[in-house]
């Protein structure tokens, strides 16, 4: 099978489990799958600049024995002149999907607009020639509450974005950090006012320690949710090593799912403090992590 038809036939084997019929169980309708992969956060943490470029091969080593559907890439990755090449061959020979990309930038700051632009237009038509069709997007923090002419240049670059999106049938969400939500959800709400049918993609955990419970959250906004990232942290705030050795309330957070037909993607991106020492190869904590996932969640 040659690298554009296996590609081909990962997207439409994640689409088809994006898409599947609901079945009941237990007395209540669950998805019959959803797609659950992993973010690589945690190496690029510590790399160089975060750039995952020179530990790409590892990093899909590691999360096909973790067992996840497929990768969510960092936007970095797909920059260099050989990344569709290099990342098709990991795919392939993984069996690993490009589920999708995280994005980021200062949206807020009009100077940055078309550097931002370009960057996306790059970045999406490559993501799109692996399969990938999620499009994870950051705002950018400004350091402080920002003001309505700053939401709305983030408003209008955003639908540039999307625009770009739609062109190569990838679709944008909201990725939130803790800034977004804070100030009782202040920028989210700044962006959702002017485009009000945006899709998201909310990081459970960062909603909480924005002090914006998960749960709640996700019985407001479920019907624009769809991509997940999970995460899970200790009673005292720290980040734990594997999801399911904090204290994170996943089962409620299943149920939640569950109550409101989530059809989406689920993406684990753990994440360590910066004196935290391992004590287990990153590929077990990712296994350990996914196994949680599928106990607890129903994933």
């Amino acid at each position: 099978m040659d690298r554009r038809r296996f590609l081909k036939g990962t997207f439409l084997g994640i689409a088809g489990l994006l898409n599947a019929s609901w079945r009941a169980e237990c007395g209540e309708a669950v998805p019959a799958r959803i797609p659950v992969g992993a973010h690589p956060w945690v190496y690029a943490a510590t790399q160089p600049n975060y750039d995952i470029t020179p530990v790409l091969d590892g990093i899909f080593s590691d999360m096909a024995y973790a067992g996840m559907d497929g990768i969510e890439l960092m936007h970095t990755a797909l920059r260099p002149a050989n990344a569709v090449e290099r990342i098709g061959e990991l795919s392939r020979q993984h069996r690993l999907a490009i589920i999708g990309t995280s994005f980021g930038g200062e949206m807020w700051d009009r100077a940055r607009h078309q550097e931002i632009l370009d960057d996306a237009e790059l970045v999406i038509s490559r993501l799109a020639k692996l399969g990938g069709h999620t499009f994870g997007t950051s705002v950018g923090a400004a350091g402080k509450p920002k003001t309505e002419a700053q939401l709305d240049a983030q408003a209008e670059i955003l639908g540039k974005i999307m625009g770009i999106c739609g062109r190569y049938h990838v679709e944008l969400n909201l990725h939130n950090h803790t800034y977004e939500v804070e100030n009782g959800e202040h920028d989210l709400n700044g962006t959702l006012r002017r485009i009000p049918d945006a899709k998201l993609g909310p990081d459970l955990n960062w909603l909480l320690r924005a002090k914006v419970d998960p749960v709640d959250f996700l019985k407001r906004r479920g019907k624009q949710v769809v991509f997940l990232h999970l995460r899970d942290q200790s009673a005292n705030g720290r980040w734990v090593e594997a999801m399911g050795e904090g204290n994170m309330d996943y089962a409620g957070i299943g149920r939640t799912l569950r109550a409101i037909h989530f059809s989406g993607v689920a993406v684990i991106e753990l994440a360590h403090e910066r004196d935290f020492k391992l004590t287990r190869p990153l590929r077990d904590s990712l296994k350990i992590s996914r196994e949680f996932v599928r106990k607890t969640v129903g994933f």
